[in-house]
C-alpha cells in the first residue's frame, strides 16, 4: 500500500522518532499524549502507516519506524528544526510561537528551500565576528519601528572610507 505523505503522516512519524530518541518504548499511549489525540486515532493511523511499510506495530506492542519511515521522520524534523531556528534566532519570535509555527510550516517547505534556509542559518549564525551588524540592525528595527541611527552612521563611515 502506498500512503500519501500528509501533514498527519509526517506528524505521526516525527512524533514516533522523537519519542524513540527518549530511550523509552514508543506506545500508542505515548504517541497519543505527545500529539494530543485520542488513542483510537493513533491506532487508526498506525494501521495505515504499518500497511504502507513506514512503521512496525502489532496490537499492544511497541511502535518502531521502518527504514523508510525513519528517513521521512528525519526529513520532517530537519525542516522543523531549521524553521524553528530561523523564527527564534533571526526573527526573534517567542519560543512557544516559533515551535507552533514551525510545526505548521514544516509540511510545506521544499528540499530546495530547506537547503537554502539551512545554509543561510549556518552562514548567519556562525559568523567568525559574532552577530552580524545587519541582524543587530534588524533587531533594533523590530523593537523600535525605525532604523538604528548610530548603526547607520557607522555603516556610512565604513562605506565612505572604502573609496
Amino acid at each position: 500500500m502506498v500512503i500519501r505523505q500528509t501533514m498527519s503522516t509526517e506528524d505521526y512519524l516525527e512524533a514516533i522518532a522523537l519519542l524513540a530518541n527518549g530511550g523509552k518504548p514508543v506506545t500508542v499511549t505515548e504517541i497519543s499524549r505527545f500529539l494530543g489525540v485520542k488513542k483510537p486515532s493513533v491506532t487508526h493511523a498506525l494501521r495505515k502507516l504499518s500497511a504502507a511499510g513506514l512503521v512496525k506495530h502489532e496490537r499492544y506492542r511497541d511502535v518502531t519506524l521502518s527504514t523508510e519511515g525513519a528517513q521521512m521522520a528525519q526529513d520532517v524534523y530537519r525542516r522543523h528544526k531549521a524553521l524553528r531556528q530561523f523564527l527564534r534566532e533571526i526573527l526573534n519570535v517567542a519560543p512557544e510561537v516559533a515551535e507552533e509555527d514551525a510545526c505548521r510550516m514544516e509540511h510545506f517547505l521544499s528540499p530546495v528551500s530547506l537547503e537554502r534556509l539551512a545554509k543561510f542559518l549556518e552562514f548567519t549564525l556562525n559568523s567568525p565576528h559574532g552577530e552580524p551588524e545587519w541582524l543587530k540592525g534588524f533587531s533594533y528595527y523590530f523593537e523600535h519601528g525605525k532604523r538604528d541611527e548610530k548603526l547607520l552612521a557607522r555603516c556610512r563611515r565604513e562605506d565612505s572610507g572604502k573609496g
